[in-house]
């Protein structure tokens, strides 16, 4: 491009937008009229005249111009709803807390027809499939504002605590909710709030914690859960607990409730059979630890039966009178006395030849053993 005379050389594009803006600007609307038209000499351009309309006082530019005019605002820090690092293995113990947290179920029997019921005895939900089961939520103080219960489904037992329950394929592709693949759900709440740990991949589900209303001192969340124990490629019958924890939108924990879960097709019908089955095993294992008492030992045995045996022996010895009215009674009681007596002596005989009498082994040759004073065959 060809340089042009015009009392100073035009800026390079490497200069920054304020010294090109202090430079260059375009002349007031009022003298437009005066500046040569299109189908003029671009000669015409060179005078000094229309140049001084051109460039203005950089003095009264500088003064003019707002620096901050083209910087973007500062962008807002977006606020994560949790911002405590979440352990890998989640805690299951109940912990009520300061403010006494501590959860209640509805009573609702054994019937085959009640869709979710609650086992005192097992600490042990039961519902149906994508059903809500009332859980109230009693504490002993408000907590602080903006408090929110937050729900979690974990497994119980340790080969599979490491895992992340969802929803089995068959039920996450008829749904199309974005939070299909979460097993717990919120029900009656707008607010409620779905989140995947970028850790630990675990789900949960938040509800902000509403203050009990007039004249009750309970609050009432409705959970819902989206898969049946039972499902292949979900829980497949692994037993599940969930913890229902009690915190700030930060993730502090206030307190913390944990029961087990069972989702299946009759509620009523398995709670009844997990009960008689609990029951029937305490009874058998207390049956067992009478059974397997350890047994007395034998020398203090022998030495009991021997002092017993000597005190028989002692009293045996011993000679009683008895005074009987009448001849006839003497007579009966003396024979009696006398029979006695004399079984007595048999029994003692009886023992001492047994004792003495030796036993007759047979020769494998046939032959006998021959007694004292006993004569062969061949004399």
């Amino acid at each position: 491009m060809e340089e042009q005379d015009f009392g100073m050389s035009l800026p390079l594009s490497q200069d920054s937008f304020i010294e090109l803006w202090q430079t260059v600007a375009a002349p007031p609307i009022a003298t437009l009229s005066s500046l040569p038209s299109c189908n003029e000499s671009p000669d015409s351009w060179k005078t000094g005249e229309h140049m001084e309309m051109l460039l203005m006082n950089d003095q009264v530019l500088a003064d003019g111009f707002d620096e901050n005019l083209f910087e973007l605002p500062p962008e807002m820090p977006v606020k994560d709803f949790v911002t405590l690092p979440s352990s890998t293995v989640p805690v299951t113990t109940d912990y009520p807390g300061e403010y006494g947290f501590q959860l209640r179920f509805q009573k609702s029997g054994t019937a085959k027809s009640v869709t979710s019921t609650y086992s005192e005895l097992l600490n042990k939900l039961y519902c149906q499939l994508a059903k809500t089961s009332p859980v109230e939520v009693l504490v002993s103080k408000e907590p602080p504002a903006g408090a929110v219960l937050r729900a979690t489904a974990v497994y119980k037992k340790s080969e599979h605590v490491a895992e992340v329950v969802r929803r089995c394929p068959h039920h996450q592709n008829e749904d199309v909710a974005e939070q299909r693949s979460h097993l717990i759900r919120m029900e009656g709440s707008q607010r409620a709030q779905y989140y995947e740990d970028p850790h630990t991949k675990r789900h949960s589900v938040t509800v902000p914690y509403e203050p009990p209303q007039l004249g009750s001192e309970i609050t009432t969340i409705l959970l819902s859960f989206m898969c049946n124990s039972s499902c292949m490629g979900g829980m497949n019958r692994r037993p599940i607990l969930t913890i229902l924890t009690l915190e700030t939108p930060e993730g502090l924990v206030f307190g913390r409730r944990c029961f087990e879960v069972r989702v299946c097709a009759c509620p009523g019908r398995d709670r009844k059979t997990e009960e008689g089955n609990s029951t029937k095993t305490q009874d058998d294992k207390g049956t067992k630890k009478r059974k397997s008492a350890p047994p007395p030992d034998s020398t203090s045995a022998r030495k009991l039966k021997t002092a017993s045996s000597t005190e028989d022996e002692d009293k045996d010895k011993d000679v009683f009178v008895l005074q009987v009215r009448g001849r006839k009674r003497y007579e009966m009681l003396k024979k009696i006395n006398d029979g006695l007596e004399l079984l007595d002596k048999e029994s003692k005989t009886s023992t001492k030849v047994c004792v003495k009498q030796e036993v007759v082994l047979p020769f494998p040759s046939g032959k006998r053993l021959m007694q004292r004073g006993e004569r062969s065959d061949s004399d």
